[in-house]
C-alpha cells in the first residue's frame, strides 16, 4: 500500500529537505543498482545509499526494485564513516504500522494483540512490522513486590496470549512504541460502564456481586459495571463500617437509584428494597407519646436513641442523662414526628410517667 500522501502530512517533502536527518521519512527514486545495493535521488546534496542487508529484510516480491521506480526511504545515518546517506526501504515500510499506531492514540481506541516475548522491563507486541513494548507497571495484574525472577515468571505465562492494549506513545524517530493494558482495561471498563448505563432504568432490581468496601460505601458488579451503594443507602439503620452489612465476593440483589451518564456513575440501594421502619411507625408514634429506648450514639446536638420500631430520634438536650451511658436504657417524650423526612424529636421524660412502651 503506498502511503506517501500519509507521509506528506507528517513529514517534510524531499524537495523542501536542505539537509537529512535520522528518522525523516522521504521520497526518492531508484537510479542506480549494483551488488552493494541501490541508490536513491532523494532531491537531497547527495543521494541516499540503501545497503543490500536493507533489501534483504524485505518479502522477495518488495525487494524486486528496478531503475525508476519511485521508492519510500528512512533516514537511518545521515553521514557514514564513508561519507554516505545511509537510507532504509525496510524502515519506511514500517511507517504504514506508524501511521496506525499514531491513529489508534489519536483515537483512543482498544485493540486486542498477542504478546509475542519478554524482557526484564515488560512485555514485547508485534505490532505489523514494528515491535511495541508494555512496561511492567502498564500490565493489569502483575502482583506487587516480585523480584526480577518472578516478574519474569509472570510475564512468560502471558506470551502468546492475546490482551486488550492502548497506545500510549508513538516515536518513529527513537523507534519507540509503548502501549498499555492497564488503561485500555480502564477504557472497557469506562465503554462497558456507559453501555450497562444504556439497557439500565431508575428503580430497575439488578443482582450483583461485591467488589470493593471504602468507608463511604461499597461498589458492586451488576453485569460488568460497578455502581456505588452510599453508605447512607446500605441499611435503614445507621452503619459506620460497610463491612457490618457486606463482605467482599457477596452475591447481592440491589435497586439502581441513579444514573449519571455525563460522569458514568451508577448510583444502587440495598435498603430501598427492605421494608422503611419509618413507614411502619407512621400509625404508631404521636406527639406526647412516652416512649422507652436505647442509648445509641452521641453528637454534639444531643443524644439519639434507638427504639424496637427500627429507628432512632434525637433527645436534643441531653439535661437530665448526666451519666447515661451507651446501650443503657432511658424514658423519652415525642416532640415531633414527621415519617416522611425520617425525622424524629424527643423530649427528656422521667420514668415515672412512662405510660406507653415501644
Amino acid at each position: 500500500m503506498d502511503h506517501s500522501e500519509e507521509f506528506r502530512t507528517l513529514l517534510t517533502e524531499s524537495s523542501s529537505v536542505p539537509e537529512a536527518n535520522r528518522g525523516d521519512l522521504l521520497q526518492g527514486r531508484v537510479i542506480a543498482k549494483d551488488a552493494y545495493g541501490i541508490i536513491v535521488d532523494l532531491g537531497l546534496k547527495r543521494d541516499g545509499l540503501v545497503p543490500r542487508a536493507d533489501l534483504e529484510l524485505l518479502p522477495p516480491a518488495e525487494a524486486k526494485l528496478k531503475i525508476g521506480d519511485p521508492v519510500s526511504v528512512m533516514v537511518v545515518e545521515p553521514l557514514d564513516s564513508d561519507g554516505n546517506l545511509v537510507v532504509s526501504i525496510a524502515q519506511a515500510r514500517e511507517s504504514g504500522d506508524w501511521l496506525r499506531a499514531q491513529s489508534l492514540l489519536e483515537s483512543d481506541a482498544v485493540v486486542e494483540a498477542i504478546v509475542g516475548g519478554y524482557n526484564r522491563g515488560g512485555l514485547i507486541i508485534p505490532f505489523g512490522r514494528l515491535r511495541g513494548f508494555v512496561p511492567a507497571s502498564h500490565i493489569t495484574d502483575l502482583p506487587r513486590g516480585l523480584d526480577d525472577n518472578g516478574q519474569a515468571e509472570y510475564m512468560a505465562r502471558l506470551v502468546d496470549k492475546s490482551l486488550p492494549l492502548k497506545v500510549i506513545e508513538v516515536d518513529p524517530r527513537r523507534r519507540r512504541l509503548v502501549l498499555s493494558e492497564r488503561k485500555a482495561i480502564r477504557q472497557w471498563r469506562q465503554d462497558q460502564k456507559a453501555r450497562v448505563i444504556d439497557q439500565l432504568a431508575l428503580g430497575e432490581v439488578r443482582a450483583g456481586l461485591v467488589t470493593s468496601l471504602r468507608e463511604f460505601g461499597a461498589f458492586v458488579d451488576i453485569g460488568g459495571a460497578d455502581g456505588l451503594i452510599h453508605i447512607s443507602e446500605l441499611s435503614w439503620n445507621r452503619v459506620e463500617d460497610p463491612s457490618e452489612i457486606l463482605r467482599v465476593g457477596q452475591e447481592v440483589q440491589t435497586m439502581v437509584i441513579r444514573l449519571d451518564k455525563e460522569s458514568n456513575r451508577i448510583g444502587l440501594s440495598l435498603k430501598r428494597l427492605q421494608l422503611n421502619p419509618w413507614e411502619g411507625a407512621a400509625s404508631q408514634l404521636q406527639e406526647g407519646q412516652m416512649l422507652e429506648g436505647i442509648v445509641s450514639r452521641f453528637v454534639p446536638a444531643g443524644i439519639y436513641i434507638r427504639f424496637d420500631l427500627g429507628i432512632e430520634g434525637l433527645l436534643k438536650s441531653a439535661e437530665g442523662l448526666a451519666g447515661i451511658s451507651q446501650g443503657e436504657k432511658v424514658q423519652v417524650r415525642v416532640s415531633s414526628f414527621e415519617p416522611n423526612k425520617e425525622r424524629l424529636d424527643l423530649q427528656w421524660a422521667q420514668p415515672a410517667n412512662v405510660d406507653q412502651q415501644l
